[in-house]
């Protein structure tokens, strides 16, 4: 494959140099995050926690009286059913006795959970406030107790981070890699300042985020929740509610303030009201994060900690709140709200100090204080919850997320811009009918007819939206106009996939840039200004963990209480889980493992990692007539040349010397043993060690099933794949590979290719076929029938997009047979569209009715950093 360039035009050297580990590696170094007394031998935190169970020394199950008891329990508050429904349950004759459980009632239960399972997280408190004649109250827990809740738990001792380093993809430690907290610069130059004072020192990087959200659709109920993790913690654990990086540190006070009557006044109010809560949450970091508090982590090794704010997340109001600034003006620079669609922006940063002076004239005269916040451009709040923070610059606090900044934003846009320039008949025509796949989601009516689109629809129309575009007919201006709408697009799709790599070099930081000035460079055939709306897709997850379902969980009267006890009970149980895990453990692996997950470490996520497939155990189909498979209805399969395609692979597996002329010789004589075979309808890939049992691509192999009445239930489906052209000769004599490397697509002899039939050969007729080879030289148990498309050429000029086309020989399409495991994962194939979009096409159809196609490579993250 003839290649120049690797996503957003950089080098394929440098962006190759994202999928290996860093060459060098420089520590920090001095007594940067080294324990009080290194050597105290490490211990599991679940010891302490055992000790502070009644019975635990006998009972495993303490204090359940057993496994059944404790089962039903961790049921009951992990599932949430409703408290009548369980207590109706249990209130079923005999239940109880046969069932042998501690607890005749959900009350009973809870009486259980809150008196004899030690606590790990601290209590809520509730605090209240009275503003100008009414009061509110805030639910809050407090930060220390939380921190050390997070840093201690004995799940987290095998990832916690204690010092910062310096992460090089060369030997000459020229180019920097970025993924993780502790490879930034915010920690190196945190940690020097602590050690020019107080050597020794362990930061611990606090991350807090907040969000409104709505609790209810229909009452307008809302909460306030504020979450705080730690940065010593990977981020994939961090981003996880069931890895419980995360803790729910408050509930603030949800009132619009309604009863100020003007208006002026009441944005002030509720400015200093979110400041004085944050205030009281976070105070305790100002000496803490100075002097420093001794903590002991999950391994029972203390070390003396620096809580200091690292990162305030939320969206763009969220932002302005927090750093005091204007809606409409930039949170992090001086850059006016009418400058913000120009780049490069020539506006310097906030100046934090400055912002300082200004606020501290409070206690002087009013109109002063009024007159320096506006010349320092911020409102006028009295007390900003950061102000005597140590060593945060909140303005350098302001994360971007991906989900609301780039989807929900700059995205968004887009979208309505391309409608408006391209028509929403012809884009929903073309959406209506693209073809199906794994990581893409089928909008049948098109998407100009979507209303309050989520930032996860936004997403999945970044998928495809490259490919409805190109080649769009009547544009004002022509084919040229058509291929500047198509670079810009580009470019800010590239941007926007770049933007969420795990893992950035300084060289693809470089490209970053240059992606976002290429769509600048073009973007005057959209005529428009940008937008500034973000938010977090962590905080959205946790908004359902820890805000929706507890305020399912109470009977919606004075529910705050309701929901803080629910998760402490919930917090309990899921600790209890892993305690009880964990005593199993000492009997599967040995005295005293450190962990209750034993054996399961955590790995970076790389978008360069293989994947194994996952076949299920039994066919979907046990016996498919010949006739079925070979037929070209719709409800068949449509393996034409299923049986040439077999002879030929038969042969090359018994002479892997054959030249193709004696292949097709020597398969004219073949017959076959069989008139049915065993079908399989799915191929899934996955990674068990880095994402668990997810499935993270798939491949759909099925004819299309019709009701009694002959109308269509599920419409035919015979996915796209990219398929290593690997001889099966090689296969006789060497294991297949059994996990795909998935690394660039030039350096594997690849081709796409349609699968039609995922099969296994019967064993009567493997002994026919492969008489004579011991069982580990014949092939493997499931095979597929595949139809070739074209080689990779140079790509689309403008769109950067691959272009195949069906192989054909003598007009017929060429197929083959090859082991699954060949299958690399599955590929989206976007029609090369001939102007206006044929009525008949659909998506059960287009594979079969267009003549070339582009290989999408935003199907993915995974796709977009590999084919390229």
């Amino acid at each position: 494959m003839r290649v120049q360039s690797a996503p957003g035009g950089i080098h394929r050297l440098s962006h190759d140099r994202l999928r290996s580990e860093p060459v060098h590696v420089q520590h920090f170094g001095g007594q940067a995050g080294a324990p009080l007394d290194p050597g105290v031998p490490p211990t599991s935190g679940y010891q302490q926690y055992g000790a502070r169970l009644e019975g635990g020394s006998t009972n495993p199950y303490a204090p359940f009286r057993s496994e059944t008891d404790w089962k039903l329990a961790e049921w009951a508050k992990m599932q949430s059913p409703t408290s009548n429904a369980f207590s109706d349950l249990l209130a079923i004759k005999n239940v109880v006795e046969l069932l042998g459980l501690s607890y005749k009632n959900v009350n009973e239960l809870n009486c259980i959970i809150d008196t004899k399972l030690p606590r790990r997280r601290p209590a809520f408190e509730r605090l209240e406030a009275e503003v100008m004649g009414e009061k509110f109250e805030m639910f809050v827990r407090p930060i220390l107790e939380c921190l050390a809740a997070i840093y201690s738990d004995p799940e987290h001792a095998q990832y916690l981070c204690f010092a910062p380093e310096r992460h090089y993809a060369d030997a000459n430690r020229t180019i920097r890699l970025y993924h993780d907290v502790h490879t930034g610069k915010w920690w190196w130059s945190t940690q020097a300042r602590l050690e020019s004072e107080k050597p020794g020192a362990t930061v611990v990087p606090i991350i807090i985020s907040s969000d409104k959200t709505q609790v209810t659709l229909f009452r307008n109920k809302t909460a306030y929740p504020v979450y705080m993790t730690i940065g010593n913690l990977p981020k994939s654990v961090r981003s996880k509610p069931k890895r419980q990086g995360q803790i729910l540190l408050a509930y603030l006070p949800t009132s619009h303030l309604d009863h100020i009557t003007n208006k002026a006044a009441r944005r002030r109010v509720v400015n200093n009201l979110f400041h004085t809560c944050m205030r009281s949450i976070l105070d305790p970091l100002r000496t803490a994060g100075v002097d420093g508090i001794i903590m002991s982590s999950g391994d029972g090794i203390s070390r003396r900690c620096h809580p200091i704010l690292m990162a305030y997340v939320g969206d763009y109001p969220e932002q302005c709140l927090v750093t005091c600034t204007y809606n409409g003006d930039c949170p992090i620079c001086l850059c006016p709200h009418a400058d913000l669609g120009v780049y490069p922006t020539q506006h310097p940063y906030r100046d934090f100090d400055a912002t300082l002076d200004a606020i501290r004239t409070v206690s002087e005269d009013p109109e002063r204080f009024a007159s320096a916040c506006k010349d320092a451009n911020i409102k006028p709040v009295q007390r900003p919850f950061w102000e005597d923070l140590p060593y945060v610059d909140i303005f350098k606090c302001i994360t971007a997320d991906a989900l609301h900044q780039l989807y929900q934003g700059v995205f968004k846009h887009l979208v309505a811009w391309l409608k408006s320039a391209c028509g929403t008949a012809e884009l929903d025509a073309r959406v209506a009918r693209l073809p199906p796949n794994h990581a893409i989601r089928s909008f049948y009516k098109g998407i100009s007819h979507l209303s309050r689109v989520t930032g996860a629809e936004h997403r999945q129309i970044s998928r495809f939206l490259l490919g409805v575009i190109m080649d769009i007919p009547d544009l004002p201006g022509g084919r040229e106009s058509g291929a500047q709408l198509v670079r810009a697009t580009r470019a800010l799709l590239d941007f926007i996939f770049m933007a969420q790599y795990p893992v950035h070099s300084s060289e693809t930081l470089i490209a970053l840039e240059s992606a976002l000035a290429s769509f600048h460079a073009e973007r005057e055939i959209f005529l428009y200004g940008t937008t500034d709306n973000y938010n977090t897709e962590t905080s959205e997850r946790l908004h359902i963990d820890f805000t929706k379902e507890a305020y399912r969980a109470t009977n919606h009267k004075d529910e705050y209480p309701q929901m803080t006890k629910w998760l402490e009970r919930r917090e309990k149980i899921m600790h209890h889980a892993n305690f009880i895990l964990w005593r199993e453990q000492q009997v599967a692996v040995g005295p005293r493992p450190l962990v209750a997950h034993h054996g399961i470490r955590w790995l970076p996520p790389d978008l360069a990692v293989p994947l194994d497939i996952k076949m299920t155990r039994h066919p979907s189909r046990k016996s498919v007539p010949l006739v079925d498979i070979t037929g070209t209805s719709p409800t068949q399969y449509g393996a034409r040349f299923f049986i040439p395609a077999l002879a030929r692979f038969v042969v090359l597996w018994h002479h892997p010397q054959y030249t193709a002329r004696q292949v097709e010789y020597y398969a004219e004589d073949f017959l076959t043993p069989f008139d049915r075979l065993p079908v399989f309808h799915r191929i899934k890939f996955w990674n068990e060690a880095i994402y668990g049992k997810e499935t993270i691509d798939s491949i759909h192999v099925h004819p299309r099933s019709n009701d009694t009445e002959g109308d269509t239930i599920v419409p035919a489906r015979f996915d796209t794949a990219l398929v290593r052209v690997h001889a099966p000769a090689a296969a006789a004599h060497e294991p297949l590979p059994s996990a795909r490397t998935w690394t660039r697509t030039r350096d594997l002899n690849t081709r796409v290719a349609q699968v039609r039939l995922v099969f296994t050969l019967p064993d009567t007729a493997l002994d026919i076929l492969f008489l004579g080879l011991p069982p580990e030289r014949r092939p493997p148990r499931h095979l597929a029938y595949v139809e070739w498309f074209s080689k990779f050429t140079a790509p689309d000029r403008h769109s950067g997009l691959y272009k195949v086309a069906r192989t054909l020989q003598g007009g017929e399409r060429v197929a083959s047979i090859v082991p699954v495991s060949l299958i690399e994962r599955s590929v989206h194939l976007i029609p090369k569209w001939p102007g206006h979009v044929p009525r008949h096409w659909t998506s059960e159809n287009v594979l079969e009715e267009c003549g070339g196609f582009y290989v999408n490579c935003f199907k993915d993250a995974h796709t977009h950093f590999n084919v390229y």
